[in-house]
């Protein structure tokens, strides 16, 4: 895409005029949509000299209050840069909506692989599918070693009360995103509040930790891990529990993904990776169940979410079906249901 074409979501000539102005680029530039992204939008940014970026943005509308803060989550980033968690290196925030009626920052473009499908992890032997899963589960280890308060992210949020607080923040974003009834959600909601397990040491939490949200190196190894628009401090074992979430197997009577990429032969299987996290340092892990239950729950508030805000024709054209997500909603409450079950005995 040429830098004259329209693209939703960039001011083309005042973009260019910022790019550069602050990152000395050499227009013309090209923006291009990168596919994959539900939630705040993410472009790759060319210039004529060989520079090479990636700017994120929130949704183009209907975005709710707490959802999408561009400084909050290049905070995360920056602060993160001299630890052991891989991060793409951060350029700049902007917070002046002129330049593109919203905020924005950018960071560097990092050249990996992105394992979104079946697809794409079949496109690569099972030997990096392997060191890719344990790999995963290593880097969540490192995020959770880190001591907020060390790298300036102690303020990040409460440091108590973690679960209790996601249930209210979660179910206040799905009422207020909500078009029709979901039972087994709102079921879902009242089991996993009345059977809150106590919290441990405060640690980061990403808040959406999976596959293709890390950027991989040729061999499997994470490179980079990435969305970090709802991290906050609170209880590790959560991201855990979505991890498992969406690490779907063949086999696996419902899958969060369906047709995701860790149903390829050679990914590690679920109790792998636990043990591949506690090896590397992560938390003790108990209460598994629950916090898988969790993670099938907050799933359906998200995906409601993404669902209303696909039918208002905010998040653009990138070919996805709005009503595939919103099928998928009450069966990620269903699973919520069935793993408390499980857990419960």
């Amino acid at each position: 895409m040429n830098a004259t074409s329209p693209i939703q979501g960039i001011d083309v000539e005042r973009v260019t005029a910022w790019f550069v102005d602050r990152l000395g680029a050499t227009a013309p530039l090209a923006f291009d949509l990168i596919a994959g992204g539900r939630s705040n939008l993410t472009y790759r940014v060319r210039d004529e000299a060989g520079g090479d970026w990636v700017l994120r943005r929130p949704p183009l509308g209907h975005v709710l209050a707490t959802a999408h803060d561009m400084a909050r989550e290049h905070r995360i980033i920056s602060a993160l840069a001299d630890t052991d968690v891989p991060v793409a290196r951060s350029r700049a925030l902007v917070t002046d909506e002129a330049v593109n009626g919203a905020p924005f920052y950018v960071m560097d473009f990092l050249d990996g692989l992105i394992l979104r499908d079946l697809a794409d992890a079949e496109a690569v032997a099972p030997e990096v599918r392997r060191r890719a899963g344990l790999s995963i589960a290593e880097t969540l280890a490192k995020i959770h070693a880190v001591d907020p308060d060390a790298v300036g992210l102690g303020d990040l949020g409460r440091k108590d009360g973690y679960i209790e607080r996601q249930l209210k923040r979660w179910n206040g974003q799905f009422e207020k995103s909500a078009t029709r009834e979901l039972p087994s959600v709102t079921e879902a909601f009242a089991r996993l509040s009345a059977t809150v397990p106590e919290q441990g040491a405060a640690a980061i939490v990403h808040g959406d930790y999976r596959l293709d949200n890390t950027m991989l190196r040729p061999d499997g190894e994470v490179q980079a891990v990435l969305d970090w628009e709802i991290c906050t401090l609170g209880d590790p074992l959560a991201d855990l529990g979505l991890l498992m979430v969406y690490w779907g197997r063949p086999g696996d009577g419902f899958s969060a993904l369906p047709g995701g990429a860790t149903t390829a032969d050679g990914f590690p299987e679920r109790d792998e990776m636990v043990a591949a996290y506690e090896a590397a340092g992560g938390r003790p892990v108990t209460d598994l169940g629950y916090y898988t239950a969790f993670g099938y729950w907050k799933l359906a508030c998200i995906l409601e979410g993404v669902y209303a805000r696909y039918k208002a024709g905010a998040m653009g054209d990138d070919g996805a079906s709005a009503d595939a997500f919103g099928a998928t909603v009450g069966l990620l409450g269903d699973a919520s249901l069935a793993a408390l079950d499980a857990a419960e005995g």
